[in-house]
């Protein structure tokens, strides 16, 4: 056994105190990300040219775009803007949604979503979307 193998405790986790602090930013992103992965959801946020420069230019990530955080020190309420997939049922996206962004706050972060708010704003039609060609 190591001498870090006897301090520690051998196969135990170290308990050292501490403070961690996840900041709102951070948690939008998480949540921005999570909602991209359920399948029907277009985008996040609304999408306009103002916003796009202002994006670029200021160097700000795009991963939180369309997700605003409130949280505490267990808890997070957070508000999403998407839009969807024409063809898709949107109260399906909705819950599933809800569902992978609870989840992966939760399992990334250790905070319980509180509240989950979905705004659809708009419908993408898939010949319209950009990078896709026929």
């Amino acid at each position: 056994m190591t001498q870090h193998e006897q301090i520690m405790g051998k196969g135990k986790e170290a308990q050292i105190a501490g403070e961690t602090t996840i900041e709102d930013n951070v948690l939008a992103s998480i949540a921005g990300l999570a909602a991209r992965e359920v399948e029907g959801v277009a985008s996040l946020g609304t999408s306009s040219v103002t916003s796009g420069l202002a994006e670029r230019f200021s160097g700000k990530d795009s991963r939180g775009r369309g997700v605003a955080v409130e949280s505490g020190k267990k808890e997070a309420i957070l508000d999403l803007t998407l839009k969807v997939i024409y063809g898709f049922s949107i109260p399906k996206i909705v819950a599933e949604v809800r569902q992978r962004v609870a989840e992966r706050l939760m399992e990334m972060t250790g905070l319980m979503a509180k509240e989950i708010n979905v705004k659809v704003v708009d419908i993408e039609f898939p010949e319209r979307m950009p990078g896709r060609l026929e």
